[in-house]
């Protein structure tokens, strides 16, 4: 049992049961980070490489030219952008964690339609693939549990 400190907390939890808990900046609960200053950079941070590695399992697909850009666009979509976006709507967000999102959509984005990071025709390949933008989809899925809330 670790020795009492400032980073433990004795609690009592029953007639007889003593529990020493540890006081911990931040931790993972359900897939998500949550941290004591309750801001959304650990969630936004842990969520962009969830994205990440569900957009490395499926470079296969999305880069594939045989498959239209728009079945790519759905599948990036379903997969990628929603494991992204997943808890999202209890995010206190703020402007850098808005561009830390697009950031890595515009990347995977154009990665879906194999552009290089010139620009071909000036047409982002989120646009190529039919995709709403990040903090659009961002805010629907807050107002959505907003909708939610009210009617219970």
């Amino acid at each position: 049992m670790p020795e009492s400190s400032s980073r433990y907390r004795t609690q009592k939890c029953s007639n007889d049961v003593i529990a020493n808990l540890e006081l911990v900046d931040k931790f993972c609960y359900l897939g998500d980070m949550l941290s004591v200053d309750r801001d959304a950079d650990a969630a936004v941070e842990t969520r962009i490489r969830i994205g990440w590695n569900k957009f490395r399992q499926l470079v296969p697909l999305l880069t594939n030219k045989d498959i239209s850009l728009t079945v790519r666009g759905r599948l990036y979509s379903s997969c990628v952008q929603s494991s992204m976006l997943h808890g999202s709507e209890t995010w206190p967000v703020r402007k850098e964690d808005e561009v830390a999102l697009q950031r890595a959509e515009m990347r995977w984005s154009d990665g879906c339609v194999a552009l290089s990071y010139k620009i071909e025709f000036q047409v982002k390949g989120s646009e190529r693939l039919g995709l709403d933008d990040i903090i659009s989809v961002l805010q629907q899925n807050r107002l959505r549990r907003y909708g939610h809330v009210l009617r219970k």
